[in-house]
């Protein structure tokens, strides 16, 4: 069965051997972290979170998840990498963090045991490091009610996204471990917004992500040029 699964070993292994740094502020994921008000933010700002189902895929060790369950959501994290998941579970315990479970099983046998299950669903950062993140889209489509809202952010296939993402932030700033990205896998808005397209998903709202490397602020935008991120939402059901 492993074959099939839309995941890359390496990248699973990758973010596995990184799973006791999830929660280091200062650590190789300090970027999620800061950047994580933002993505809450803007999330909550579009379809508000409090008592709601939501849907976190590629959690990983939590911090969106966390956050969300934080904010009087009913979460489930799910991802592939188990260590990565113990760590979140951990967390939970630990911060004694209300309404979370995490499931490591693939979106796409989510959606076949669960289809039309929650309120929203978040996909954030996770679309450049799947072997065919067409296929992830189109479970995230899946797993959504009908007129519920399907989150997900990525990284642009541009040069600037080249130079700002990879060199820039990984070789320069060493804001992120080498190897974090690869530039094959980045993922162009217009080749996302066809994937939702081809998914039933409507694009209702774009937005960017900058990063000043002297004040190390991170802010939403309009230039969707390296980091930027998508709301769609999926048509309520027609009434006959």
């Amino acid at each position: 069965m492993t074959s099939i699964l839309n995941a890359d070993p390496a990248e699973l292994a990758k973010f596995s051997d990184l799973a006791h740094r999830w929660w280091d502020m200062e650590g190789e994921f300090r970027p999620l972290h800061q950047i994580n008000p933002l993505r809450m933010e803007w999330i909550n700002s579009v379809c508000p979170l409090k008592g709601q189902q939501i849907l976190d895929v590629g959690c990983g060790g939590g911090i969106l998840a966390d956050a969300m369950a934080r904010s009087g959501a009913m979460v489930t994290g799910i991802d592939l990498a188990a260590k990565a998941l113990r760590v979140a579970q951990l967390h939970a315990l630990e911060a004694q963090t209300p309404n979370v479970q995490y499931r490591e099983i693939s979106v796409e046998a989510l959606a076949a045991e669960q289809p039309g299950s929650f309120d929203a669903v978040t996909c954030m950062e996770m679309l450049e490091h799947v072997p065919d993140p067409a296929s992830v889209v189109r479970a995230c489509a899946a797993l959504v009610k009908p007129g519920g809202w399907v989150f997900f952010s990525t990284l642009n296939r541009s040069s600037k996204s080249f130079l700002f993402a990879i060199v820039g932030a990984e070789y320069v700033l060493n804001l992120l471990p080498r190897g974090t990205h690869e530039y094959a896998k980045m993922i162009r808005p217009s080749e996302l917004a066809s994937y939702c397209r081809s998914a039933s998903l409507d694009l209702r709202h774009t937005r960017g992500m900058a990063y000043n490397p002297l004040t190390r602020r991170y802010w939403l935008s309009a230039d969707t040029s390296v980091n930027y991120l998508f709301a769609t939402q999926k048509p309520a059901s027609v009434t006959p």
